[in-house]
């Protein structure tokens, strides 16, 4: 138990802020008597993973607790499929590498996602054309309310685009202890038409890749495009990509006849908010200590000594310029605490 913490080190951001009492915890036992204890009974609680997800707009009041729950553990297989349980507190791409070692195929392309487990089902992660919901059978968590435990099936976790009900009704009241996956030993299709993902496999020279090269040709290409954590703080992509009504995208081709855009439904296409962020010049525009990624125009950075004010404020003037440009108003996917 540490007092006073700075949280650091804890979130991708790497913002100097400070939580009042700071612990890890292994177990959901030990979580529930943190909860439980009088002396943090009247304190706000926050429950962090990797914190690659996170903007503190400013020091935490209460109790923050680090999730450190550990294991992979092969639930059941055959010639065709693995069942999978794990923990929360697993590293996701440590989870992603060790099923591609295994040639267990699902997971592949959303290599190299910072954060743990526990947070893919929260935001339904997805990248190059797979969300996690495509193999996730069931999530199993702690209810913060009776400190029962409990499961909720693929469809009960009410997924959509960077959502879940962990997110809205079960926010605050949930605490993932473990996530359920089936992925594929055999015959499994390989997604590689989003994205950059063919021209890196061309550019290898990979004729019949493999999940394997799958992976590889996904972490080249966010290692091209996204700033490491470690070097330069941020927490990934900031804005989600905006879904909008096809109605919407003919009106800005009249501008920009080469807008990218992908289907998204009957009657709706999504739109890289990286790209109407560069077409609105905030791409590799620094703004005191924080800016737009040179590479990347989603993503913001913190280029040493920024505050949770100057981030804060840079999405909001990205947000009006694309809203008053575009007529699309962009969503932070990034969490604000």
């Amino acid at each position: 138990m540490l007092e006073n913490a700075s949280l650091k080190s804890y979130h991708t951001f790497g913002i100097e802020v400070k939580a009042r009492f700071l612990v890890e915890v292994h177990s959901p036992e030990e979580l529930q008597a943190f909860y439980q204890d009088p002396a943090f009974a009247a304190l706000p609680k926050l429950i962090l993973g990797g914190g690659s997800n996170v903007l503190f707009t400013q020091d935490f009041p209460g109790l923050v607790l680090v999730n450190r729950l550990q294991g992979i553990e092969v639930l059941a297989e055959d010639d065709f499929e693995v069942h999978l349980k794990v923990a929360s507190g697993e590293n996701w791409h440590a989870l992603v590498q060790y099923c591609v070692e295994r040639n267990w195929g699902g997971i592949e392309n959303l290599s190299l996602i910072p954060g743990t487990v526990g947070a893919a089902p929260m935001q339904n992660i997805g990248a190059y054309g797979v969300e996690i919901k495509e193999v996730l059978e069931k999530v199993e968590f702690l209810n913060l309310e009776n400190f029962a435990s409990q499961t909720l099936s693929n469809a009960d976790c009410q997924f959509g685009y960077r959502e879940s009900i962990f997110k809205h009704e079960l926010k605050g009241k949930a605490f993932i202890t473990a996530v359920y996956l089936k992925l594929q030993k055999r015959g499994h299709l390989l997604k590689m038409n989003y994205g950059d993902i063919r021209d890196k496999l061309e550019e290898a020279r990979v004729n019949e890749p493999g999940i394997a090269d799958i992976s590889k040709a996904v972490i080249a290409i966010r290692q091209s495009k996204l700033p490491n954590p470690a070097e330069l703080g941020n927490a990934g992509s900031f804005f989600k990509n905006p879904i909008v009504a096809e109605t919407v995208l003919h009106q800005i081709q009249t501008t920009h006849p080469l807008v990218p855009f992908y289907p998204a439904g009957e009657g709706l296409v999504k739109v890289p908010a990286g790209w109407l962020i560069e077409q609105s010049g905030w791409k590799g525009k620094r703004v005191g200590n924080t800016g737009s990624h040179a590479r990347q125009a989603l993503v913001l950075v913190n280029y040493g000594d920024a505050k949770t004010e100057e981030v804060r404020d840079l999405a909001y003037a990205i947000i009006a310029d694309v809203e008053s440009k575009f007529g699309i108003r962009l969503h932070p996917e990034v969490n604000f605490v």
